[in-house]
């Protein structure tokens, strides 16, 4: 079997496993929650299934923000955006899986420059502010094949800089109405 074959098979075999963890996590949604009570390493699972799903909706932020007023906020925003960072990993996937898909998207070329320009800054940026493209930033970057260890880092660095924001809003809210 000669290397584009088994490329072949091997992007087929990373898309389908997005595909069905994200049709589990979403599945699952409405008992996510309940891994909350488990503390941080619950907080991290919930982060990480939560955002290992692609475009499918699952609960993630408002946990944190809920968290943040019963834990200590900083160690709540640390293991959420450690969770939420690794499961960007399955966008990075479909990019990889997937690239002539992933390039058809309108915003792709926007983040596809974003990323050239400003490199490993780009997927903070996104990775920072809560919005919904981030599952397409991950995807350019699997295309782009950027390198795993630096995306990985630089959405940690975002996810958990938005982790904090969250967190630390839950705590303040909570004590400006105690």
């Amino acid at each position: 079997m000669n290397s584009g074959w088994k490329l072949n098979l091997l992007r087929i075999a990373a898309l389908l496993a997005v595909v069905g963890l994200s049709v589990f996590v979403y599945s699952i949604r409405d008992q996510a929650e309940t891994l909350a009570v488990y503390g941080y390493p619950g907080i991290f699972i919930l982060a990480f299934l939560s955002y290992a799903t692609v475009i499918l909706p699952a609960p993630g932020v408002a946990v944190v923000f809920t968290m943040g007023a019963v834990l200590n906020p900083l160690l709540v925003a640390l293991a959420a955006g450690a969770g939420a960072s690794l499961g960007e990993i399955s966008g990075y996937l479909v990019g990889f899986s997937s690239q002539a898909i992933v390039e058809r998207s309108p915003w792709y070329n926007r983040i596809e420059n974003g990323m050239k320009r400003f490199g490993g800054w780009a997927v903070f940026a996104l990775a920072a502010i809560p919005n919904p493209a981030f599952d397409l930033a991950g995807a350019v970057a699997g295309s782009m094949k950027m390198p795993l260890w630096k995306f990985l880092i630089f959405a940690w660095l975002g996810e958990t800089t938005k982790m904090i924001f969250f967190a630390y809003a839950g705590s303040s809210l909570i004590k400006y109405f105690s």
